[in-house]
């Protein structure tokens, strides 16, 4: 018979690999994967390295497991935000407002995915390992749209790196461009400035010509 853990000692294991989880997410963000340290983490966390090592065996696992969580969890909310939405263009739309608030609303998941695209020392030997279900998203809604013929033939990942892209610049350089040129992302009239933006640009993308 296996011994089981009791039930408060099980909720407060899982609370502290949850508490590691985010300290990492935010120290990851800050300072990237090469100068991040587990010292760091178990610092800010207080708790000793030896304690983050009974949860993740070292550095890369840990910050696998947070890059997991957020492409995991990002998915989780682009999928519950176009459920039942199946006309391609509102389809693309309620993707790309998916991101856009997700990434608002984890300013922390913004700054690693823009690390990732400028730090390959943290991704590993497979670079869409958890990136991949984001890349699918945005693959069958395009795919879908030009099927239907009210897509134009368009690359996906020219619309990702050209439209989808600008929800990672607008969250990451809220405070990178002096401040007199500062804002708050989470801001309404801010967001939804930028929001029209995005669907007119996706619009004039995937519109075919008449």
């Amino acid at each position: 018979m296996s011994a089981t853990r009791p039930p408060t000692r099980q909720a407060r294991g899982d609370a502290t690999r949850r508490q590691i989880l985010d300290v990492a997410e935010r120290i990851f963000a800050d300072i990237g994967y090469a100068a991040a340290r587990l010292d760091h983490v178990a610092e800010a966390v207080g708790i000793r390295r030896p304690s983050i090592l009974y949860y993740f065996s070292g550095k890369q696992p840990l910050y696998d497991e947070v890059e997991a969580d957020i492409f995991a969890s990002m998915h989780e909310f682009v999928m519950k935000r176009m459920e039942g939405v199946s006309e391609p263009m509102t389809r693309l739309l309620a993707l790309l407002d998916a991101w856009l608030d997700f990434l608002v609303g984890r300013p922390t998941a913004a700054r690693i995915i823009q690390r990732l695209i400028a730090d390959s020392a943290a991704y590993g030997d497979n670079p869409v390992r958890f990136s991949e279900t984001a890349l699918q998203d945005i693959e069958d809604v395009v795919t879908a749209g030009v099927m239907s013929g009210q897509f134009q033939p368009v690359s996906a990942m020219v619309l990702l790196n050209t439209v989808a892209g600008g929800a990672l610049l607008y969250v990451c350089n809220a405070h990178q461009l002096g401040p007199a040129r500062s804002y708050d992302p989470a801001a309404p009239e801010q967001l939804a400035e930028f929001r029209t933006m995005i669907h007119r640009l996706a619009r004039a993308a995937v519109t075919p010509d008449r």
